[in-house]
């Protein structure tokens, strides 16, 4: 395990007094996460966030949403000071991590509903002998700093680093992003109730839940905690709606979406420098080796795309490491439909283009073994086409396969209510 103190003990001299809570707001850290099950909402506004051991010390007993693997990972695991993690409670700098990508798809179908509480970052100089990690507490890479050992200097060193690594929608286990975006606090024993300010909801039903257990408590802390909701938080997207019995509309991030074969809008040059594509070529550098390899060999063109079949998921991609992927469902593998809406990236998007590979994947779907699909607004990016034209078109070809199709609309335009519903969409469909 690796361990780090920045203390300032020359000549004898005590690192000076520094309030960290005003360190970590100048730096964009508003507050602390805690990632629970909504079951144990109501203990928590009466006892506080837990460590392990103080559970094991009290008769509560706690809806657990961590395998045993997890749980004995963490409680094996020694902090510098000879104490085990399971004697702190532990907060997250940023909720929206592996753990919690983990949990989501684990549980999605299984009636398990996940809330992200909201604590107050003055937490973090209300006790003595917190410690600040830079990354998931149980992975061996991970170093602790002893937040009473430091000076200001090494403070604001740690936290402007802190900051860097949580600011990240994406993360891999090859360059460390993955256990870095899992920074944690370790508060000993417990963090009251009345550090608790808020909790994050994936959807309006489980607010309301929510909103029921705060009502019918009788502390001081309930009646002052705000209840959000926050999807994107929870991998979901900000909205859908459907259109017909197998399409759907979606805002959101396509790369988290659960469907087998996710499509990429490119050009026939080899050349993915912006919009969704770029996007594409950072998070899955395999899929872009292939691609330019296509292209290299001329293999991409109009109406002729290609079904890139990767062997690993994003599920495995994204996941926690020490969650077992017979966990989570549907980790199965992450396919990619390299979908050319151009030919050169300089190019604007050709529409009769477009509606020749959206012929193809209609003729080649089942034989390609596509059994699910998401799938952009074509050309509607950087591609200069606008949906009212594209959306009708997708819609006319999409509607004709036997499978569940995500359309994600343009994250950059605004589309109109009026050109998002059915009659509008479905208007070419010939029934």
């Amino acid at each position: 395990m690796g361990t780090i103190f920045l203390a300032d003990t020359i000549y004898g001299k005590r690192p000076n007094t520094v309030h960290s809570e005003e360190m970590v707001r100048k730096i964009g850290i508003e507050c602390l996460y805690y990632i629970t099950h909504i079951d144990n909402v109501k203990s928590i506004l009466h006892n506080g966030i837990l460590s392990h051991s103080e559970i094991s010390r009290s008769d509560l007993q706690p809806s657990v949403i961590y395998n045993q693997q997890v749980i004995d990972r963490r409680g094996s695991k020694t902090l510098p000071n000879g104490k085990r993690l399971w004697d702190y409670a532990n907060l997250y700098f940023q909720p929206r991590n592996a753990m919690l990508y983990s949990l989501v798809c684990k549980y999605q179908n299984t009636g398990k509903d996940l809330v992200i509480l909201s604590v107050k970052k003055t937490i973090i100089d209300s006790k003595h002998g917190v410690f600040i990690t830079d990354g998931n507490a149980a992975n061996h890479e991970t170093e602790f700093y002893a937040l009473g050992d430091l000076n200001e200097s090494a403070k604001q060193d740690l936290f402007k680093r802190l900051r860097k690594q949580i600011d990240n929608d994406w993360w891999n286990r090859e360059d460390g992003s993955k256990r870095k975006i899992m920074a944690e606090c370790l508060i000993p024993k417990k963090v009251a109730p009345s550090y608790i300010q808020g909790v994050y909801v994936a959807c309006d039903t489980i607010k309301q839940r929510v909103n029921d257990i705060i009502n019918s408590s009788d502390t001081l802390t309930a009646r002052k905690i705000t209840v959000a909701i926050e999807p994107k938080m929870f991998f979901r997207p900000d909205s859908r709606s459907r259109i017909g019995k197998k399409i759907s509309l979606v805002n959101g991030d396509l790369f988290f979406s659960r469907m087998q074969t996710l499509t990429i809008s490119v050009n026939c040059v080899g050349v993915m420098g912006a919009g969704l594509a770029s996007t594409a070529k950072y998070r899955f550098p395999d899929m872009y080796v292939k691609y330019q390899d296509l292209c290299k060999h001329k293999k991409l063109a109009y109406g002729s795309l290609y079904v890139y079949k990767r062997e690993s998921s994003v599920f495995a991609d994204l996941a926690d490491e020490y969650v077992p992927l017979e966990d989570i469902e549907s980790a199965s593998q992450t396919w990619f439909l390299l979908f050319p809406t151009k030919e050169h990236w300089r190019n604007k998007s050709d529409i009769d283009g477009i509606e020749r590979g959206l012929q193809w994947l209609v003729d080649n779907y089942k034989a390609q073994g596509i059994e699910s699909l998401a799938i952009p607004a074509l050309g509607c990016g950087k591609g200069g086409l606008t949906w009212d034209v594209v959306g009708p078109l997708m819609c006319k070809y999409l509607i004709q396969m036997d499978i569940d199709v995500a359309i994600y609309l343009p994250a950059e335009k605004n589309i109109p209510n009026s050109q998002t519903t059915p009659d509008f969409l479905l208007s070419a469909v010939d029934f």
